[in-house]
């Protein structure tokens, strides 16, 4: 799986003019499932990104994760992450997983997200939407996982 991680003061995600998602400050997390990946995969991506310790501390030094500052977390997935441009000028997803298992795993991934992450609000946004993200970028601390 590929995830685009970025530390948020605030974002939110609306499909149809239709709020679905928003959160506070946290982390906005793009993710691109792969034919390789499973729940496995999955939960271990979990556990990595509620640990990755990218929220200042008292010294300004990031070594705070979203758990321990209690911020949000909003989930959008988004195949184009897995876009191959090596070739043209249009970009190629067939290396993407297909829609359907891309969306069975998704929901594991955000099932494993509430489940582990008691300390703030989990969202997500519309999978398969199209969708208008808006956000407040913090740092700005942007990390391609």
């Amino acid at each position: 799986m590929i995830a685009l991680v970025q530390r948020v003061r605030g974002a939110h995600v609306d499909a149809a003019n239709v709020r679905v998602g928003e959160i506070g400050h946290g982390l906005l997390v793009f993710v691109c499932a792969e034919p390789q990946d499973d729940e496995a995969v999955a939960d271990k991506l979990v556990a990595k990104l509620l640990k990755l310790r990218i929220f200042a501390d008292d010294a300004g030094a990031m070594n705070r994760s979203v758990v321990d500052v209690q911020g949000g977390v909003l989930l959008v997935s988004q195949f184009t992450l897995h876009a191959d441009c090596r070739k043209g000028r249009r970009p190629s997803f067939t290396d993407a997983l297909p829609p359907e298992p891309a969306r069975e795993l998704f929901a594991r991934f955000v099932q494993a997200t509430r489940a582990a992450h008691t300390a703030g609000p989990v969202a997500t946004g519309e999978f398969g939407a199209d969708m208008r993200v808006e956000l407040v970028n913090d740092g700005p601390v942007t990390i391609l996982l």
